[in-house]
Parts: C-alpha cells; sequence; structure tokens
C-alpha cells in the first residue's frame, strides 16, 4: 500500500526543467528571448537573409538600415479577454526580438535592399553595390 504526501503549495522551482523552459524565471525576475534563426547567403550580385519568425505578420516587422547596419525587430501584443458569469479569464501576450548584422562597408546598394514575408519565412535582398560585383574577364589581345 502506498501513502500519498501532500506536497506543500507549489512554486515554480517544483516544476521539472521541461516546465522551466516554457516559463520566464519568476523567481530571479529574468526572461528568456527569442531568437530566430536566420541563413545568410551570397551569390554574385546580391546577399539574401532568410529569418525563421513564424507567428507574425508583416506589420510587426521594423527593418532599418543605419551606420552599415542592418537591424530587424519585432513588437507583437496581443490580448484576450473572456467574461462569464463564474469568471474571468485574461490572457495577454508580449513577444519581441531584434537582430542587427554589420554590412560589408560600401558593397550594399541601400535604396535597393527589399523584403518580403511568406509562411513565417522573412526574406530580405541585399543587392551589392556594382564597385564590388565580380567583373567579367577581359580578354587583351596582344598587338
Amino acid at each position: 500500500m502506498k501513502t500519498l504526501v501532500r506536497r506543500p503549495k507549489s512554486t515554480w522551482n517544483d516544476f521539472p526543467l521541461t516546465f522551466d523552459d516554457l516559463f520566464n524565471d519568476w523567481n530571479t525576475g529574468s526572461t528568456r528571448t527569442y531568437m530566430p534563426a536566420v541563413n545568410i547567403s551570397e551569390d554574385s550580385d546580391k546577399f539574401t537573409v532568410e529569418m525563421n519568425a513564424p507567428g507574425f505578420s508583416k506589420e510587426d516587422f521594423q527593418i532599418n538600415v543605419e551606420n552599415n547596419t542592418l537591424t530587424i525587430s519585432v513588437e507583437k501584443k496581443s490580448e484576450n479577454e473572456e467574461n462569464n458569469s463564474k469568471f474571468t479569464r485574461k490572457e495577454f501576450e508580449y513577444h519581441s526580438f531584434e537582430r542587427s548584422f554589420n554590412l560589408p562597408k560600401d558593397h550594399i546598394k541601400e535604396d535597393g535592399i527589399s523584403a518580403s514575408y511568406d509562411s513565417g519565412i522573412l526574406k530580405l535582398t541585399l543587392p551589392k553595390a556594382d564597385e564590388v560585383k565580380p567583373k567579367p574577364a577581359r580578354v587583351i589581345e596582344i598587338s
């Protein structure tokens, strides 16, 4: 026969580590930050940045280029309140992140940068400046 023992009122530290990962660390006041994964590729005429950021809309993003630094940030807030004669429930969410990338100086046509957001992927195209694009081989005739 097993004896059931009533535990004292639970605290966040009583949850196993897997639950701790889902919530903020309430005891220390620290928060965990979401940092989306990024793929950066280069070809002869452009750089491409793809960011995995599902659950947002294109209006949630802010993209800036200043002093050769590309900054992508998101801020999303939502609230849900439900009233019933027996209870009231109000839930809210706040998601934000910011990622910055140093751009090669004078290598990007800043006025040609474009962005799209589709199926949770933010895609930026950064065209290279004409001066840094590879030039075709030149044949030199011997006189």
